[in-house]
């Protein structure tokens, strides 16, 4: 992916406040990320300049289909890597931490790898 981490860590969280929210604004991510205002607003304002998110007049932010599929992206490798983690041993806490910085470096290439050890072996873990 051709997206900086800390792109993808706002296009996930916009996918998971979506997942529970009518619509996400900046205020929003801000909060989940504990970013300050005027840091959200540069990055909305990349993502939207690089067509990954639309912001309407209310303010409420939308993924594009590109941002759409790099947030599902991560989410699934998020979740994937948390769950084997925690089936390993790890506790909950440090699993999700470990998760978090480790689904922006791997490759799609080992990522896959593990996602197939993991169904075969241990189970099936979301797709």
């Amino acid at each position: 992916m051709s997206i900086h981490e800390s792109g993808q860590m706002y296009l996930e969280t916009i996918y998971i406040l979506s997942q529970t929210k009518s619509y996400v604004r900046a205020i929003d991510v801000g909060e989940h990320l504990g970013y300050s205002k005027p840091s959200v607003s540069r990055a909305m304002s990349i993502l939207k300049k690089n067509g990954y998110v639309l912001v309407d007049s209310d303010g409420a932010i939308t993924l594009t289909e590109s941002g759409m599929e790099i947030a599902q992206t991560m989410y699934t490798r998020h979740t994937v890597l948390s769950e084997m983690l925690m089936r390993l041993g790890v506790d909950e806490k440090t699993a999700t931490e470990d998760a978090c910085r480790i689904e922006h470096v791997i490759s799609a290439a080992s990522f896959s790898a593990i996602q197939q050890h993991v169904k075969q072996s241990l189970g099936k873990i979301d797709d």
